[in-house]
């Protein structure tokens, strides 16, 4: 086998690689003869078919198993003594497509490599991390946002009517065809009027109603309701109405905390200015990331694969596309050409993506299987009902799993990073940690 450089330019690299017609019908007899004990044929015993026999019954088949073996193992050969690593799957062909069998073959391969990354100091890198505490002010906002989630409902006046918003507090017996069926009844029943968590039309109609009162709300079930003997059926609910309450925000004392899991209204509030200072800081991180990213990519310089640049680019644009065009879910739409901006952006990126990689690669940072089964889970909630087809999906999808793997190898690498350089910690208002966030999304 022969192996002929004809491309050296950057990182494009091109090679001709011819396997002579002798080496590869020795490929294609040590196949056969390995096989050979195995095979039975009509008038032979098993493993006593004659070579030549084998050799016009399989050799065709074997013969594209040797070429495609001798291929990879030339490829493999090649990159392990080079030290090339491909930037995209490298690009393979035979030239001699009239070939007939007796012919030397002579396949072409063409790769963009990997470009050596430079070293950086780290330690040179100052880095700047907003601290931002919670406010008195702003624990007190969490509090009363907490106690109007949850309300408390206090009696009217007597007399009072029921309007949307209020919860009236009512037995019920429902009927159809004058028989009640399962599930139709109840004692005592808490309903909010506007939650509509009862039958279309139900709740409007104890709209107005008194404590005392018993009125017939007539219904008809949705004709997709879950209960087939019901769907699509009319109903009567018999409905005495106990109570009219008004919705009031709960009051924030010890007995509010405690339905928190909190010891007291203090012990709560400790908790909340924990929850917000670790909101705080998890955006403080993205600030101190851009900046460490925009640091970085002043540091260094290098060729960068043209490929992946242009690869990078029109992701880029097709996102930035669908953003303009939310209406356009699917990729039925005209082709997205990129721009300069794109691919400066795409370069930006290509950089640090490279960058962060070698970094990771130099201190063995990998992600475990405990954080990947984590993240995998987390995004598994977002299907309710599908987590396990979700999985399955992960496990036999690879580009998937590098989706998930990517930003978690990332953000340890960056972590790393934040480790060796030099960061000053500077206390800043709520107000100022939003500005700086959002002079990120103006960049």
């Amino acid at each position: 086998m022969q192996v002929k450089e004809t491309l050296n330019e950057g990182l494009k690299r091109g090679y001709q690689v011819t396997v002579t017609a002798d080496e590869l019908d020795a490929k294609v007899n040590d196949k056969l003869a390995e096989a050979q004990p195995e095979i039975e044929m009509k008038g032979f015993r098993k493993g006593k078919v004659p070579m030549a026999l084998l050799k016009k019954q399989f050799g065709p088949k074997v013969l594209g198993e040797a070429l495609q073996e001798t291929i990879d193992a030339a490829m493999n050969e090649h990159f392990e003594k080079s030290g090339d690593r491909p930037a995209m799957q490298p690009e393979v062909k035979m030239t001699n497509e009239d070939w007939k069998e007796g012919d030397d073959i002579v396949v072409e391969m063409a790769y963009e490599k990997l470009p050596e990354v430079p070293d950086v100091d780290l330690s040179k890198i100052k880095l700047e991390k907003l601290v931002v505490k919670a406010a008195d002010a702003e624990i007190d906002e969490a509090l009363a946002n907490l106690a109007e989630s949850t309300p408390e409902f206090k009696d009217r006046k007597k007399g009072s009517k029921a309007k949307s918003g209020d919860q009236v507090v009512i037995d019920f017996l429902g009927k159809v065809d004058g028989e009640p069926f399962e599930g139709g009844a109840a004692e005592d029943y808490p309903l909010e009027l506007g939650s509509n968590s009862f039958i279309p039309g139900f709740e409007d109609q104890l709209i107005g109603a008194k404590a005392g009162d018993e009125i017939d709300v007539k219904v008809t079930f949705p004709s997709e309701y879950g209960a087939e003997n019901l769907a699509g059926k009319d109903a009567v609910f018999t409905c005495t109405v106990k109570a009219v309450k008004e919705k009031v925000a709960a009051t924030i004392d010890d007995e509010f905390a405690k339905k928190y899991g909190a010891e007291n209204l203090d012990d709560l509030k400790k908790q909340i200015a924990e929850r917000l200072e670790a909101e705080y800081a998890q955006a403080a991180r993205q600030v101190m990331k851009r900046k460490l990213l925009d640091e970085l990519d002043k540091a260094v310089s290098f060729d960068l694969p043209p490929s992946l640049v242009e690869a990078e680019a029109g992701q880029i644009a097709h996102q930035l596309w669908h953003e303009d065009n939310p209406d356009v879910q699917g990729h039925d739409h005209p082709e997205i050409e990129t721009t300069d901006e794109h691919r400066k952006l795409g370069e930006r990126r290509v950089r640090l993506g490279l960058l962060l990689a070698e970094l990771g690669k130099q201190q063995d940072i990998e992600v475990s299987d405990a954080e990947m089964s984590q993240a995998v889970m987390a995004q598994a909630r977002q299907y309710p009902g599908q987590e396990k087809q979700f999985f399955e999906f992960v496990q036999q999808n690879p580009q998937m799993r590098q989706q998930i793997q990517a930003p978690i190898f990332e953000d340890k690498v960056i972590d790393y990073v934040f480790e060796q350089a030099e960061v000053t910690e500077k206390t800043v208002k709520k107000a100022d940690l939003e500005k700086a966030l959002e002079s990120l999304d103006d960049e």
